[in-house]
């Protein structure tokens, strides 16, 4: 007995090793049907109708994938083909995702859970899937070449392991990554805790999206896949502001926000009028010693965070990555900063030889936000949606959390502009300003400066025009 359970353990290793390839041939004579979802719309959540009970995610801009139970395995069909994805109102880009969609839908499970993932491989090149901060066998671990072969043009590969853990995941390709997440190739993977943890608390909105970027020149559609730092399009789940959903939930919720960082870059998440606890990362659940109330966290590359709050201030509360230039979108990032200058002269010279040229930046950059100025075709303004007060000059990654008392428990439709109680929105001021108290004694200088120059010198400094390089 003792030879024959050594027997099939070794087996059983065997066949973690060989990952797909092992059990292709029997689990693919019932290859369930793949799911596939076109539209850009948060979709409600979906509430399992089968397996063990869980408090399901909303995806932002986004999905869950549908699954089957066969013989007490939980089933899921992604499909990797190429998607065309509307990244905002007007504007669609040609990416690579999963089943209709970039991102490709989240994935989700229960702790303890057997799950078989079927991936078909519609690209024009070879994939893989890597199962990002999963704890698996070796060779179900997605990395071509090094734990499975890659999975060929119009193959189907099936991995299959234990969710072993509860916590916040990824899934991309770890086969020519450069290529097929410049492109767009990932999704998000949530397992939820079996039973009560003592590190997860209950939540009544569960919100979940992806952090990623891309370089589409404005006119065209499809990513430039060799740029590494100079990105123009700064996105949440593939979708740039105002084409990023707002989050809605009810007064005194108890919310939280999972975030995946698969840019090349960091992102500093910055919450209006609430402070929220980081909870979670990609390597679990946070001891609660260590948890800080914060309003800004940065979100590294490659790096999952869990945040949450409690939504206790009514109002449509600003959310977004707190570097300037990632919220905007692609026009305008290499026009001259002319700050000050008056250039009348100038634009009757240059529009005797370009007819359509347009004065930016004589007054800042916010009559970017607001002019009607032509944009080549399939193209999103650089600053653009419309608020309640006027333009909101932004883009990129900028969304809003609305809170509001008469939002029902799960309902995640958009309740409208908050209406502000009277006295408590900023207002001009009618008269003259009241006159302000100047400090006139000063102290010196802690060290005066020695061996300045005879007079003053102006110093004009222009920056080249490097785009995004470096941050």
């Amino acid at each position: 007995m003792t030879n024959r359970r050594n027997f099939l353990s070794g087996a059983g290793a065997i066949t973690g090793a060989l990952a797909a390839a092992s059990v292709s041939k029997v689990a693919m004579a019932a290859l369930p049907e793949p799911v596939t979802q076109t539209t850009p719309n948060t979709m409600p959540p979906l509430v399992p109708s089968s397996g063990r009970p869980y408090n399901p995610v909303v995806t932002l801009n986004g999905w869950t994938l549908p699954w089957r139970m066969n013989n007490g395995v939980k089933e899921f069909h992604l499909v990797a083909e190429p998607v065309v994805r509307e990244m905002a109102p007007g504007f669609k880009a040609n990416l690579w995702g999963y089943n209709g969609q970039s991102p490709g839908p989240t994935i989700e499970v229960v702790e303890g859970d057997r799950v078989r993932i079927f991936v078909t491989n519609k690209l024009p090149e070879h994939t893989s899937v890597h199962w990002h901060g999963q704890r698996l066998p070796n060779g179900m671990d997605g990395v071509s070449g090094l734990t499975q072969p890659p999975i060929k043009p119009g193959k189907t590969f099936v991995y299959e392991f234990v969710a072993r853990r509860p916590g916040t995941f990824m899934y991309h390709p770890h086969a020519d990554e450069m290529t097929q997440m410049a492109m767009g190739m990932m999704g998000f993977w949530v397992t939820h805790p079996k039973a009560e943890h003592p590190l997860i608390d209950k939540v009544d909105r569960d919100f979940v999206f992806l952090l990623n970027a891309y370089d589409v020149e404005p006119g065209s559609a499809t990513p430039k896949i060799m740029t590494m730092l100079d990105f123009n399009l700064w996105s949440w789940n593939s979708r740039i502001f105002p084409g990023i959903d707002s989050l809605n939930v009810r007064l005194n919720d108890k919310v939280r926000i999972r975030i995946g960082n698969l840019t090349m870059t960091n992102h500093p998440m910055h919450l209006h009028g609430h402070e929220f606890l980081v909870t979670g990362t990609d390597g679990g659940p946070t001891p609660r010693s260590t948890r800080h109330y914060e309003v800004t966290t940065d979100v590294a590359v490659g790096q999952m965070r869990q945040l949450e709050f409690v939504a206790d201030e009514e109002g449509d509360w600003a959310f977004h990555c707190h570097k300037s230039h990632h919220t905007m979108n692609a026009m305008g990032h290499d026009v001259p900063t002319l700050i000050g200058l008056d250039h009348k002269d100038m634009v009757k010279q240059i529009t005797n030889l370009v007819p359509d040229y347009m004065v930016m930046g004589e007054r800042g950059m916010a009559d970017m936000g607001e002019m009607e100025m032509p944009i080549p075709d399939n193209t999103a303004r650089m600053m653009t949606g419309e608020g309640p007060f006027g333009s909101v000059e932004m883009g990129g990654m900028f969304s809003v959390v609305k809170v509001r008392k008469n939002q029902k428990a799960g309902d995640y439709s958009n309740p409208g502009w908050f209406k502000h109680p009277k006295g408590t929105v900023a207002y001009e001021l009618d008269g003259p300003p009241p006159e302000t108290s100047r400090q006139r004694d000063a102290g010196a200088a802690a060290m005066p400066a020695q061996n300045m120059p005879a007079k003053n010198i102006e110093v004009q400094v222009r920056k080249p025009g490097s785009g995004h390089a470096g941050h």
